[in-house]
């Protein structure tokens, strides 16, 4: 949302606010607006218009929270959605070439496990457990509500290759929505990323996976 979208924001709060015979107070929209300022005002009205009619807790005020879920799933769904374009992306196009994920956040979780091309790497047998670590890895950040820094563009073998020699590599393939994707490889950073450790999360080390060509 816009700052001009403030005041529309504002007494669309107050509005469901009545319904359940609730006043937020001044302070609460300023938490309110901080919350969802991120969401376009059509996606804020449209989960709210969605939570007053849920039957399962549509007769309680909701809180920022019950919007963010209600616009873009729980973290869980996420994860699993982002796990998808991933298991998708290595059989169908392999760690061969570059690639960029249409969701930063999968960026930052593949270079937290290892880069693009270690996922190639991995066996069958291995794969449930790759995944596993993605989806928690995924969720931890999903959780903050912020997108961390990562790398723009997700280097494959060819790409390392042609770094190391000082050739010019192939546009990376995007991956998911085209424009999205775009939007993705224009905020990565190129800098050092400091990565963010979580306990247990190792990645498996034997086995070598098949790419399977698209």
């Amino acid at each position: 949302m816009k700052q001009s979208d403030f005041d529309h924001f504002s007494n669309m709060l107050n509005a469901v606010g009545d319904l359940y015979g609730k006043t937020p107070s001044e302070w609460a929209i300023g938490i309110w607006w901080n919350a969802l300022q991120q969401y376009d005002l059509p996606a804020v009205r449209e989960a709210l218009n969605r939570h007053v009619k849920n039957p399962d807790n549509g007769q309680y005020m909701p809180k920022p929270a019950d919007v963010v879920r209600m616009i873009q799933g729980t973290t869980t769904d996420s994860a699993l959605h982002a796990w998808a374009k991933v298991d998708k992306a290595v059989r169908q196009v392999g760690t061969y070439r570059d690639v960029v994920f249409d969701d930063a956040i999968i960026h930052r979780v593949m270079h937290d496990m290892g880069g693009w091309v270690g996922f190639g790497t991995k066996s069958e047998d291995e794969w449930p457990f790759v995944a596993r670590e993605f989806e928690n890895r995924y969720r931890g950040y999903k959780a903050r509500n912020e997108v961390p820094e990562y790398q723009p563009v997700m280097t494959g073998i060819a790409g390392m290759h042609n770094q190391k020699n000082g050739f010019r590599s192939e546009e990376p393939m995007l991956i998911g929505n085209a424009d999205m994707a775009q939007r993705v490889r224009l905020g990565g950073t190129t800098q050092p990323i400091i990565q963010m450790q979580i306990a247990g999360a190792a990645l498996p080390s034997q086995g070598a996976r098949k790419e399977l060509a698209a």
